[in-house]
């Protein structure tokens, strides 16, 4: 048993996409897709759920399409994940596990017996799923429907549905278990719900395309270089030179925007304590 100083090696992205039918989750998890493989998706798979949607870009490339069919239980999600990572897949694709979650619960209907209880049951089944996608040995990319969801409020006496938003068809708080999470509208603007890497969260509303995959690769595989980066900029005693690791590392300027500034206070208030000794030695010396 060893203490050590934490380290991001090189990761393998876990991303959802959120967003309503028509939105464009199956496209833009192809262009982040090619972006993750350097536009190579013939190592790409999509685990298909949609009614064949995933062929309807094929004029994207040569990606690697594995349909399932009803029903659609965590276990058929289980060995398709696998089938993708015997083939070497570098990206996968599920579209969507919306569907693993509907069938989830209609297990959950037909048991009989309490009803509180039986979820006992169903959890772990999608707790299987879930730890073979963030285990999973490849980037892999979900998507989820989303629908309408309303809660009751009281007005005038009465108890009227009232819009609070748009929820994923999926378990509550499952999104936690991504590094990043994207909500795609109908107009397929996106914006950023949860992130991990610093690259999108509080970042305008942006269109998904293969330069967003290809930041996402930059920083899965910046690994122990970042932390090299930082160990640089944290030893670094003069502003000039600062002002070069600055330019150096510009592709990762979001994740250490930071590690800059704080290097920057320190040099800064380093040299005015030095600039005040030096005053004082020299008011001492004149004194003298």
């Amino acid at each position: 048993m060893q203490l050590r100083q934490s380290e991001r090696k090189k990761a393998k992205i876990k991303l959802a996409i959120q967003g309503s039918a028509g939105s464009g989750k199956t496209y833009s998890s192809l262009l982040l897709a090619q972006g993750l493989t350097n536009k190579d998706l013939t190592k790409v798979a999509i685990v298909d759920t949609e009614n064949g949607s995933a062929d309807l870009y094929a004029h994207l490339g040569n990606y690697n399409v594995l349909t399932l069919e009803s029903p659609f239980t965590p276990e058929k999600y289980i060995k398709a994940i696998d089938i993708c990572l015997r083939a070497d897949m570098n990206v996968i694709i599920l579209d969507s596990i919306s569907h693993a979650w509907d069938y989830l619960i209609d297990y959950h209907s037909q048991l009989s017996g309490n009803s509180f209880t039986n979820w006992s049951k169903v959890m772990p089944l999608h707790k299987s799923l879930m730890n073979k996608i963030l285990q999973a040995d490849a980037h892999v990319i979900v998507t989820m429907r989303t629908k309408q969801d309303y809660v009751l409020q009281q007005k005038d006496g009465k108890y009227v549905p009232e819009k609070v938003g748009l929820k994923a068809v999926q378990k509550d708080g499952v999104d936690y278990e991504f590094t990043i999470v994207f909500e795609i509208d109908i107009k397929h603007f996106t914006l950023c719900s949860k992130d991990r890497t610093g690259l999108f969260m509080n970042k305008p509303e942006f269109i998904i395309n293969t330069s967003t995959g290809q930041k996402i690769l930059e920083w899965c595989n910046s690994g122990t270089n970042l932390q090299e980066a930082r160990s640089k900029i944290k030893a670094c005693m003069d502003l000039e030179l600062l002002k070069q690791l600055y330019v150096h590392y510009s592709n990762w300027k979001e994740l250490l925007e930071n590690d800059f500034r704080v290097q920057k206070d320190t040099i800064i208030s380093n040299q005015f304590m030095l600039n005040q000794q030096n005053l004082h030695h020299g008011n001492t010396n004149h004194t003298a």
